[in-house]
């Protein structure tokens, strides 16, 4: 009797972990096609949406893409009966709502829109379409606070935003009420920020734009990268506007003075320097470097036998006068001809207003002077020292420790 019982309880026992391994497979099976359709749901969402057709995200994605197909507002049927069952099927699938917004604004019915938005954006504020449907909506309606509060949102939100807002929003800083609005959104010092202001460095088309932004950022209390700075003077330089240069300049490098040179001891070296400081130039075969020592900095030079060129140079905005240039110099032993002079050009036509040539450095203990004179009609001028092609075998070599040009005594 207990072995025939034994019997029955054991095929029962068979029966009931029989539906449970079928339910357990039944479960794996769905486990799996619906990772599989999260996993390839943005590469290819009719397939995702094939796989778990009851997923209200997978739906609106499917949705979204048909959207996107859709060449006239009336191809976009198909695409808002997928976001209304995505709804159905997952009402904070935000996804959906901002498809069925952007066909309402198609439809011309804005109000319609702007409500499917507004919800959109409680349920999620990271959702770059409704954040870029705000923006839009906003710069309809001439708020534009209201339009950089959202632009805001969306640069924090998402960093692939930055690619397509940064050129938008860059040009529109060149009118001076979204500047004004601008600044205050920078003043906040937002982590786009640190991204922004080096690609309107970069890449902004009105120096003058550019200089005002960052002047008014740089008020507020954001620290601006002097990599920036520099961009922003050399443009203004390259795009004749040299006295909008020269105040930018003066307004982040205080005490500076137009009537001398800056930096006589090389102090101040930067990576990407302004044209208004001093600026190494590395020709062919030209070797040139700032280096810090303990003392300030150095200026180093290096130049080959029968290889000539610019070495060094710093834009100048003398007034028209006579203004003495001093200074000293090491290692520099050639034949009288090929010795380094500084010359004083003008900027506009590159001519030269007069030479001052170094002597060798064991003439003089190295130290050098001599004076130019700026004419009217020469605003801008370039302060450089230039290497003549040695005919010496080891070539031209050299430092320069301190150059000053001031007015004459």
């Amino acid at each position: 009797m207990r072995r025939r019982g034994s019997r029955r309880r054991s095929s029962g026992e068979w029966v009931v972990r029989g539906a449970l391994a079928a339910a357990a497979a039944v479960a794996g099976y769905f486990g799996v096609t619906h990772s599989l359709a999260q996993a390839v749901m943005k590469r290819d969402a009719a397939f995702a949406h094939g796989l778990a057709p009851w997923d209200g995200r997978i739906t609106a994605a499917r949705a979204i893409s048909l959207a996107e197909a859709a060449t006239l507002p009336a191809d976009r049927r198909p695409a808002d009966a997928l976001a209304r069952l995505a709804l159905r099927q997952d009402p904070t699938a935000v996804a959906a709502v901002s498809t069925l917004g952007i066909s309402a604004q198609l439809r011309g019915d804005t109000e319609g829109a702007r409500r499917l938005f507004t919800y959109a954006e409680k349920l999620s504020r990271r959702d770059l379409p409704t954040q870029l449907w705000a923006i839009e909506d906003a710069v309809e309606r001439n708020d534009i606070p209201g339009a950089l509060r959202h632009y805001d949102i969306a640069l924090r939100s998402k960093r692939q935003s930055w690619d397509l807002l940064f050129p938008v929003l860059a040009a529109a800083s060149a009118d001076p009420q979204v500047r004004t609005e601008l600044v205050k959104t920078l003043a906040a010092k937002p982590l786009w920020a640190d991204g922004f202001i080096p690609y309107v460095a970069a890449n902004g088309t009105d120096p003058r734009s550019t200089a005002a932004l960052f002047l008014g950022a740089r008020g507020a209390g954001l620290a601006i990268p002097e990599n920036a700075h520099a961009r922003v003077i050399n443009a203004l330089l390259s795009d004749d506007s040299a006295e909008d240069a020269w105040r930018y300049y003066a307004a982040v490098r205080r005490g500076v003075d137009r009537h001398r040179s800056r930096d006589p001891h090389f102090t101040h070296a930067t990576e990407v320097p302004t044209a208004f400081d001093w600026t190494p130039i590395s020709g062919v075969g030209l070797t040139t470097s700032i280096q810090q020592g303990e003392n300030g900095g150095i200026f180093d030079f290096m130049a080959p036998a029968s290889v000539g060129g610019p070495l060094l140079q710093q834009v100048q905005m003398l007034p028209p006068g006579t203004y003495d240039i001093e200074g000293h110099g090491s290692g520099i032993d050639v034949e009288p001809a090929a010795r380094p002079y500084w010359a004083l050009v003008c900027r506009s036509d590159d001519r030269e207003l007069g030479r001052v040539v170094l002597p060798n450095s064991a003439q003089g203990n190295g130290s050098f002077a001599g004076s130019f004179t700026v004419p009217a009609g020469c605003p801008v001028q370039a302060l450089r020292l230039v290497a003549r092609a040695s005919q010496g075998i080891a070539g031209l070599s050299g430092q320069i420790d301190r150059i000053q040009l001031r007015p004459a005594r």
